[in-house]
């Protein structure tokens, strides 16, 4: 109910701002048509509780079983995202902003009133779906707060903890255990749990701050290709040098904004380097001073399954993106409570800079 509020609140402020009818905007690669994104909610919502009907099983459920018919006509033509291609979103005759608020509201109803009718003693299998659909939804919601940036939405965000600066930290070597086996929840990804050997090393108390970004910018960081790699370089010449310097007001935050070629070049420039995510999960969990959640964090790490990787029923969470991304770790203002845990492993492309990323570096 609280995902669904913060939702509603979303899409208010993107119908005030633009179309109110069609929400529409101009088709860019790392955007979604608004309207979409809401229809999606309800769709995704509707596909894995409503309509499943092996959702009692949870990670076991068949997600090729056959489904129950949709509570809107098409539904499946317009939103399912594992087969309507990215660009077509634009195109497609959806319904309009009433319509797919009515489909929202009749979808959470149904939902709430199938969590209601679970037995006292459901467990982890027939709450799964239930708690993949609130993230899920909360997930479109950050993807909402960096798109609006984008589009120039006004949009209240949490401003992010002022952290004071305090150096390093220390992580003695040691064998670690990486991923998570506890009980409830879990991303397929995050899954099978295994000991690495991690070798001692210092690493920031905090993510670079804009004050420790801006003398790389200062120096002529962005003219100087010793610091770049090849990708990284391109992707320069390709997308033009950000102009980084208005946020010298900001010194004391957390650098955000930047793309993994960015944090890369700025290592290579201050003699550091990215930590790997087994080094980031290894201080987030275990070392006091280790401060996280103001900005995403990009790691050394490809997003890459872990040994016995089994994917979940939503085979397009993790798999299709295995080797084409880089981790995050951490989480920043817009990420909700509930996804904002030191081993949830979150991935994009290493160009992306629209969304709430930055880094930290380690000796």
């Amino acid at each position: 109910m609280a995902a669904r509020e913060r939702t509603l609140a979303i899409a208010d402020a993107y119908a005030a701002a633009l179309d109110p009818v069609g929400m529409r905007v101009p088709y860019q690669p790392t955007l979604n048509p608004p309207l979409w994104e809401l229809g999606h909610i309800g769709w995704f919502q509707e596909y894995w509780i409503g309509r499943n009907r092996e959702r009692d099983r949870g990670v076991e459920c068949d997600p090729a079983h056959a489904r129950g018919p949709s509570l809107l006509q098409a539904a499946d033509s317009f939103y399912d995202s594992s087969t309507v291609a990215h660009r077509s979103r634009w195109e497609l005759p959806l319904p309009d902003a009433a319509a797919t608020r009515r489909y929202l509201a009749e979808v959470h109803a149904q939902t709430l009133d199938l969590l209601d009718q679970l037995p006292p003693a459901a467990g982890d299998a027939e709450l799964y779906f239930f708690r993949l659909v609130s993230l899920h939804e909360e997930m479109h919601a950050e993807a909402a707060c960096y798109m609006a940036r984008t589009l120039a939405v006004p949009l209240a965000m949490p401003a992010s903890a002022h952290v004071p600066a305090r150096g390093e930290v220390e992580v003695h070597a040691q064998t670690f255990r990486l991923g998570y086996d506890g009980p409830g929840f879990a991303f397929d990804n995050e899954l099978q749990a295994h000991e690495v050997r991690i070798d001692a090393f210092k690493i920031d108390a905090q993510p670079v701050s804009w004050t420790r970004f801006l003398g790389f910018v200062q120096d002529g960081g962005y003219e100087q290709p010793q610091w770049w790699d090849e990708p990284g370089w391109a992707w320069l010449q390709q997308t033009g040098r950000p102009a980084h310097e208005i946020q010298v007001h900001q010194r004391a935050d957390a650098a955000v904004h930047l793309s993994a070629h960015e944090a890369r070049a700025w290592c290579r420039w201050a003699g550091r380097r990215l930590p790997t995510e087994a080094e980031w999960e290894c201080a987030a969990v275990a070392v006091p001073g280790f401060s996280w959640g103001q900005v995403w964090e990009w790691t050394a790490s490809a997003f890459q399954p872990y040994p016995g990787f089994k994917a979940h029923p939503y085979r397009d969470y993790s798999a299709p993106w295995f080797g084409s991304r880089l981790v995050l770790r951490g989480a920043c203002p817009a990420t909700s409570p509930l996804l904002a845990h030191p081993r949830y492993r979150n991935f994009f492309e290493p160009d992306r800079n629209d969304v709430f990323a930055g880094f930290r570096s380690c000796a």
